[in-house]
């Protein structure tokens, strides 16, 4: 098997591109590509949920469709969804802090 190349990449940097272009006023977001899932573009929103949601929505990705998970002991709430965009996969995904609760007060900000 050989080496991965630039052009591997090709397809998933054109859909970058090309989302860029159709969605310029969405916030701006993490972007992961890589050789091991070259037909893949991942999206990240950190701490800003409704970037994700303008994301979601710009995607059509239906919310029912979004999976709702939380790591790191119960402090990170983590969205995580799935579309097809010109023939590249896409994955969305948003973590959020959950707040801790401060006792006698309620939640932390």
């Amino acid at each position: 098997m050989s080496a991965p190349t630039m052009s591997g990449l090709s397809a998933a940097v054109t859909v970058l591109a090309s989302l860029m272009a159709r969605f310029p006023d969405r916030p701006a977001v993490d972007v992961h590509v890589s050789t091991i899932f070259p037909d893949q573009v991942e999206l990240s929103a950190h701490n800003d949920l409704a970037a994700f949601e303008a994301w979601r929505e710009a995607l059509g990705i239906d919310p029912w469709s979004v999976v709702h998970k939380v790591q790191n002991r119960g402090t990170t709430r983590v969205l995580d969804a799935h579309a097809v965009f010109t023939g590249i996969r896409l994955r969305l995904v948003g973590y959020a802090e959950i707040p801790t609760l401060v006792a006698g007060v309620g939640v932390a900000s």
